[in-house]
């Protein structure tokens, strides 16, 4: 991934999405980078710690980096497999503070213009799909719980049914998250299904990037176009919050939409500082 500073925060980019024309996405670590937000203050999740007027500061901000006036869509996240669908055809937007609304589901799905897609994480993967034909995008909340129930292939199946969506035409980033070197499940037996015992290495370390890879190459997408952060949160608490190395923490954010001109602008703005 790649490090953008930019309009007083750090925001990480898939060079693969961000070279789609037409579209804006970021991860935004837990710090910012400018005096407005101290260090380790940029919580994004409502219910963790921070006051609530501080998060809607924060969401605003965070939204702010892609543009003026876009509007944020949030997940009722549950670990489940629902999936939260906006259209063009039927917006169902109803005003809340800044601007935002919330769905159902720990996924969402829109082809609507100027809104983000926000899924807010401590641990758990965040996904993001576009579809650059169809003008689509996606974004997965998927912990262990969410992968044992393939809510990435229910997000998917939706694309496909309900905004005409090709799977091979996808293109995938899997954000910074819980790695195999850190995923312990010691009652893995009682908790997980045999079926996914093949994930896991020795001491009950489970590997949950290659089971979202997996995933969604069997819902059809082209393995050449998953990109993989690669990046554990528990041994990146320095970038990231982590329920497992922190137990009360707060959430950072992943972010995906459409730009409402359709113009070639990629992906954001700012200056890239370095590749992670």
């Amino acid at each position: 991934m790649r490090l953008i500073q930019d309009a007083g925060l750090k925001c990480f980019q898939f060079p693969a999405l961000a070279e789609l024309p037409g579209f804006f996405h970021g991860i935004f670590p837990r710090q910012a980078v400018d005096g407005q937000v101290h260090s380790d203050d940029f919580n994004l999740g409502l219910g963790h710690g921070t006051p609530e007027g501080d998060i809607w500061r924060n969401r605003k901000k965070m939204l702010g980096f892609f543009g003026p006036d876009y509007r944020g869509v949030y997940a009722n996240q549950v670990h489940g497999k629902g999936v939260g669908i906006l259209k063009q055809s039927e917006d169902r937007i109803t005003p809340l503070p800044a601007d935002s609304i919330q769905l159902d589901g720990d996924a969402l799905i829109s082809d609507l213009p100027a809104v983000g897609l926000v899924i807010q994480v401590a641990d758990c993967q965040p996904i993001i799909l576009v579809d650059p034909l169809k003008r689509v995008v996606a974004n997965i909340h998927s912990g262990w719980r969410g992968s044992i129930q393939n809510v990435i292939g229910m997000t998917i199946a939706g694309m496909v049914s309900d905004l005409s969506c090709r799977p091979e035409n996808l293109v995938c980033g899997i954000g910074p998250s819980l790695g195999p070197c850190c995923a312990e499940f010691v009652n893995y037996q009682d908790e997980i299904p045999d079926s996914f015992w093949g994930y896991r290495s020795t001491d009950d370390l489970f590997d949950f990037w290659r089971v979202s890879m997996d995933q969604l190459i069997e819902a059809g997408v082209r393995p050449e176009k998953i990109s993989l952060a690669g990046m554990c949160t528990k041994c990146n608490q320095h970038l990231f919050f982590s329920y497992r190395g922190e137990k009360c923490t707060g959430r950072f954010a992943a972010v995906v939409g459409i730009r409402p001109d359709n113009g070639d602008k990629r992906g954001g703005h700012g200056s890239a500082q370095s590749d992670g």
